[in-house]
């Protein structure tokens, strides 16, 4: 069956894959990018089905403007994906102000608002789906990477909340938790703060962002080949991770999570008003 996606943030990585392999074959994608230049091939060679639009997810009017106007000039759209974000590395107190405030309206406000407004036009055309991608970093945190950490465990909770209000619409929402790929993502768009001595103890991501030092265990095609498919999958799944290492560190890291939540039976319990 062919579907019309409205996938954020198209000229590189898993929305470059998605874009690619959904014109390959047949479906139509409203693919929004800052800057055509890396989409021209797109562009040229799916002129009828590839609807390139200039947005930056940062700018909020334009958000609401874009996503309007897709809805309209197709009548209808199956999937939105809320794909455009980047990554940016330092401490905590290595990072600006700017820096802080930029990552926060990408990753954050951006994907909130892509999906805010596709809601109630998904809803009035009887369903659809929503697949946001999100990272396995959005449940396992790692040291020089909070910011990034804060915009994914925060995008997840609300699409955890979004996904319960809208099921009875038809609506289905996933989460989507790559691991480590080799995209764009690490290897190019990745951010890095002014470093400072005092931290170098957590500057081991330096290493992780240097191609010569080793690729990442992702493919960005099988990756997006299963974000596809998961639009497939009746109930939507809620959340969907990508990657044996990351699947690893997630359940570790909710293991110990939980580990730590039964020992805390009695505290919890100390501060309940006694029954009357």
């Amino acid at each position: 069956m062919k579907r019309t996606w409205l996938i954020t943030g198209v000229s590189s990585g898993f929305g470059y894959e998605m874009t690619r392999l959904l014109l390959e074959r047949g479906d139509t994608v409203v693919g929004t990018v800052r800057k055509k230049d890396k989409v021209q091939a797109l562009i040229g060679a799916y002129p009828d089905t590839f609807d390139c639009r200039i947005l930056d997810v940062t700018d909020v009017p334009a958000v609401h403007r874009t996503v309007k106007e897709a809805f309209e000039a197709h009548g209808k759209i199956d999937v939105v994906v809320s794909n455009a974000g980047y990554g940016l590395f330092g401490a905590a107190e290595e990072l600006s102000d700017e820096e802080i405030d930029e990552i926060v309206a990408t990753d954050l406000v951006g994907a909130i608002q892509v999906i805010r407004s596709s809601l109630p036009r998904l809803r009035r055309q009887g369903g659809g789906r929503i697949l946001q991608v999100s990272s396995y970093g959005g449940q396992v945190a790692y040291p020089a990477n909070s910011m990034y950490h804060a915009c994914k465990f925060g995008i997840e909770g609300f699409c955890e909340s979004v996904a319960q209000e809208v099921a009875e619409f038809g609506i289905g929402m996933t989460i989507v938790e790559p691991g480590g790929a080799r995209t764009e993502f690490r290897y190019g768009s990745a951010k890095v703060a002014a470093l400072m001595p005092e931290y170098e103890h957590v500057h081991g991501f330096l290493e992780m962002l240097d191609q010569n030092k080793g690729l990442a265990p992702g493919d960005p095609v099988r990756m997006a080949q299963r974000m596809i498919e998961s639009v497939d999958v009746t109930p939507a799944p809620l959340r969907m991770v990508l990657g044996s290492q990351a699947l690893k560190a997630t359940i570790a890291r909710l293991e110990e999570r939980l580990a730590d939540y039964k020992t805390q039976t009695a505290l919890a319990a100390s501060t309940d008003i006694p029954n009357e």
